[in-house]
Formats: structure tokens, C-alpha cells, sequence
């Protein structure tokens, strides 16, 4: 069991992350812990205390999201129509990514790179939501044939990427994310558009 903080300590940790949030949203990706420890007006030694490498603050800052994610993937995974789960799943994934440069940073890694517990343990839970997500979509035959679930992740790591090129990002993400979607339904390769639509018109011909 983690013992908690002491009240300045919890403090301290509290403002460290503001800061370092405050950097990343400003495109400041370095995260020097150093520079967090000088504008927090802190000693290095105190940084260290609570993050011993940046790798381990990056993480903590997105843990908030982290956790969201797999709420969210857990709810995609329970919906009764299976493509509005696909869509719910990717969705909430690109979505955090745009708005969250540590989330982004974290999730485009593996594991192995991992500075805490709690950062595999969100990984594995999110993974398992995800697997039921696209397995039933795949059992439902709406989606497109040969997609992994590597595949998919690597398509909406790259979407983020592109949505991050230019301004207003969030301005521009359900059309790309539409464009995704329709890549990834399985009727498009019969020329039926995507989405529940579609999904609805393969039952009505069955």
C-alpha cells in the first residue's frame, strides 16, 4: 500500500505537475526536470522526490487520461450495437491523444518503456477492453478483414499525428476520424457506406 503524502509533500507534487502541464500544453516537450524544478521554485532534489525521471512525470500527467480511456473503452465494450462500440473505442482514444501531449507521448510506447505500475496496469486494462471491443465487431463481420489490433492502434496514432499538423485541431477531428471509420468497416469493400448505417442495411439483406 502507497503511503500518503505528507500535506507540503502532496503540495509540492501538485504544483510540480501544474508546471509541467503548463509547459507541455505550451509545446514544451523537453520537461527538463531541472527547468520544472526552477519554475516551481523548488530545490532539484524535491523534483527528484517525486519523479525520478521525466519519463515518470510524463506518465503521471497522463494518468488522469489513462484512466478516462479505459472507463471509456469499458463502456465501447458493453454497448449493444457492436460498430457504435468500434466508433466509441476510437474515438475516446484519438480524442485523448490530441488533447493530451503526455497521454500521446505514453500510449505511443510500449510497455517495456513503462516508469510506473499504474501506467502497465491502465496498458493492460485499456488492452483488454479494447480486444473485447474488436472481437465482437469482428465476430459481427463489420470489420474490415485482416485489421489487427496493432493495425488499428498504429491508424489512430497516425491520425493524431495529422490532426496535430495545423491549427484547431479538435475542429477537424470528427471528419478524420469519419474517414478512419469508413477505412476500417468491413461493407466498404462492397461499396456500402460505413458506420451504424451501414451495419444496419447487412442485417436487413440477411
Amino acid at each position: 500500500m502507497t503511503t500518503p503524502l505528507r500535506a507540503d509533500a502532496a503540495r509540492n507534487r501538485e504544483r510540480l505537475l501544474a508546471i509541467a502541464r503548463a509547459a507541455m500544453t505550451e509545446g514544451d516537450l523537453a520537461l527538463q526536470l531541472n527547468d520544472i524544478a526552477r519554475r516551481a521554485k523548488v530545490g532539484v532534489g524535491t523534483v527528484y522526490r517525486h519523479f525520478p525521471t521525466r519519463r515518470a512525470l510524463v506518465e503521471a500527467l497522463a494518468d488522469g487520461a489513462f484512466a478516462t480511456l479505459v472507463d471509456e473503452a469499458r463502456a465501447a465494450s458493453r454497448h449493444d450495437d457492436v460498430w457504435t462500440g468500434v466508433e466509441i473505442l476510437l474515438r475516446a482514444l484519438l480524442l485523448r491523444q490530441v488533447a493530451d501531449p503526455a497521454f500521446a507521448e505514453v500510449i505511443s510506447t510500449g510497455p517495456d518503456q513503462d516508469a510506473t505500475a499504474t501506467t502497465t496496469e491502465h496498458r493492460e486494462q485499456w488492452s483488454a477492453a479494447a480486444r473485447v471491443v474488436l472481437e465482437r465487431a469482428r465476430q459481427a463481420g463489420v470489420l474490415r478483414p485482416g485489421l489487427t489490433d496493432d493495425d488499428l492502434h498504429h491508424l489512430v496514432c497516425g491520425t493524431a499525428f495529422a490532426l496535430r499538423i495545423g491549427d484547431e485541431p479538435t475542429l477537424r477531428i470528427d471528419r478524420y476520424l469519419r474517414v478512419l471509420l469508413d477505412g476500417i468497416h468491413a461493407a466498404e469493400r462492397n461499396g456500402v457506406n460505413s458506420g451504424t448505417a451501414g451495419l444496419q442495411a447487412r442485417r436487413a439483406r440477411s
